[in-house]
């Protein structure tokens, strides 16, 4: 079988569900609409390549790690680690999160500074501490590849490069959607046993009672933004978003990150510093630690025992593991 005849197979189950699943949803909403950018439209062949090209190690310098080495499909495309490895157990500052629905991310990173997924994919090969690849060298890997170099010729009609790389990684990662959830059948399919009573008290709690969909709304639950959730009074060395403008206003300031799969991504917090929902949970009802760049939303609240189970119960409603038939 001819290389490129392998890289159109590996596709065919995955493109099939992936595209039938989110017709099926465009008849209740709007949010499983991927938008391809002008600069990189859609197309299987491509999409096949990126996948082949994510789960492949080479892409790092001592051909030990690939992007999905810290994006495991399995745990909603995080490691569930505190922290990442990188090559020569090299170690990541930040915690690994979830790569379902970036399609539908303004922004990368926790900084929120990088604007496009094309842009994303350079950063983890580059780094020292993760693949510690460099581009030279690693075009130059690739293009000896006789499936990488035959694939970039007939999808792009050019030899593999940085642009093939960048294009196909993140082509791929728009087709990891993830709006199939106990809570996406409830509310906008109107299945209304979708979920059960306490799912249905905690969802009223988190939307209506408590402060939560001022940076989690609905459907993304996520707003988007680097906000300072007040984890710490002092940031230490990884200061967030600082470090990229050198604003002071910036200081403790992260991407506020998707609750959508929540259950599968632990540890939580920008450094993967907490374990539990509870222990998340209960940082914010004790109003955070009032950092003064910390978001004035953050007040205290009570919950008794058994709110704090349905609350919990509407998080884990997030959970949708459908995408897993691809993997």
């Amino acid at each position: 079988m001819k290389p490129i005849v392998q890289i159109g197979l590996l596709f065919i189950v995955s493109s099939t569900f992936i595209l039938s699943r989110c017709q099926s949803f465009e008849k209740i909403n709007f949010i499983t609409e991927v938008k391809h950018p002008e600069g990189n439209p859609y197309s299987k062949e491509k999409v096949a390549l990126g996948r082949q090209l994510f789960f492949d190690k080479r892409l790092s310098r001592d051909s030990s790690i690939s992007c999905a080495s810290c994006h495991v499909p399995q745990f909603a495309f995080t490691d569930r680690q505190k922290i990442s490895s990188g090559v020569d157990n090299g170690k990541t500052e930040r915690n690994a999160p979830t790569l379902l629905n970036v399609a539908f991310l303004k922004t990368f990173m926790f900084d929120a500074h990088i604007q496009t997924l094309e842009l994303q994919a350079i950063v983890p090969i580059q780094e020292h501490v993760e693949m510690d690849m460099n581009m030279v060298d690693l075009i130059r890997r690739l293009n000896a590849i006789p499936e990488y170099r035959n694939a970039a010729l007939q999808i792009f009609n050019r030899e593999f490069d940085a642009f093939v790389l960048t294009r196909s990684i993140s082509a791929f990662e728009r087709t990891l959607v993830s709006f199939n959830s106990k809570f996406d059948r409830y509310y906008y399919g109107k299945q209304s046993n979708a979920l059960n009573n306490d799912e249905k008290e905690g969802w009223e709690l988190f939307s209506k009672q408590l402060y939560c969909t001022k940076c989690h709304p609905a459907p993304y639950f996520t707003n988007f933004i680097a906000e300072n959730n007040g984890l710490y009074n002092d940031y230490g060395k990884d200061q967030g978003r600082f470090r990229i403008f050198g604003d002071s206003n910036d200081i403790g300031k992260f991407k506020v990150p998707t609750l959508r799969n929540i259950e599968l991504t632990f540890p939580y917090m920008h450094d993967g510093s907490m374990v539990s929902i509870e222990e998340v949970i209960n940082h914010y009802a004790k109003g955070a630690t009032g950092h003064s760049n910390q978001n004035k939303i953050i007040q205290p609240f009570k919950l008794d025992g058994k709110q704090l189970k349905q609350l919990k119960a509407f998080l884990f409603s997030l959970t949708d593991t459908s995408y897993l038939i691809d993997f």
